[in-house]
């Protein structure tokens, strides 16, 4: 019976994710929340097809990460929003970052 009651509670969980994680992908594509974040590259990294970004703006830093391409530190750079995920870690950099935008790739 505790076993079934968990299973439950975890289906529900599962399900309540899933349902956020689908309101956020309808809200990034029909434009809604789809702010942006400039600034200047303090700090870059790549692994596994993608290029991870600290930001600087005003003295507050972001992470961004978008698919892999060249940015060099110092390099003034816009990215587009995204999801923002916290705790989030990088098995391929071993790295867990506080916060990272999911970014649909850099504004030119």
């Amino acid at each position: 019976m505790a076993k079934a009651i968990k299973l439950l509670f975890f289906c529900i969980a599962l399900s309540l994710l899933a349902s956020q994680a689908y309101a956020v992908s309808n809200q990034e594509t029909s434009g809604q929340g789809a702010a942006s974040y400039s600034g200047i590259v303090v700090e870059t990294m790549s692994a596994d097809g993608y290029t991870y970004l600290c930001i600087e703006n005003n003295g507050e830093t972001i992470w961004a990460v978008v698919r892999e391409r060249p940015v060099n530190i110092g390099e003034e750079v816009e990215v587009a929003g995204g999801p923002v995920m916290t705790n989030f870690t990088s098995e391929s950099l071993n790295r867990t970052f506080a916060a990272i935008i999911f970014s649909r790739g850099l504004v030119r």
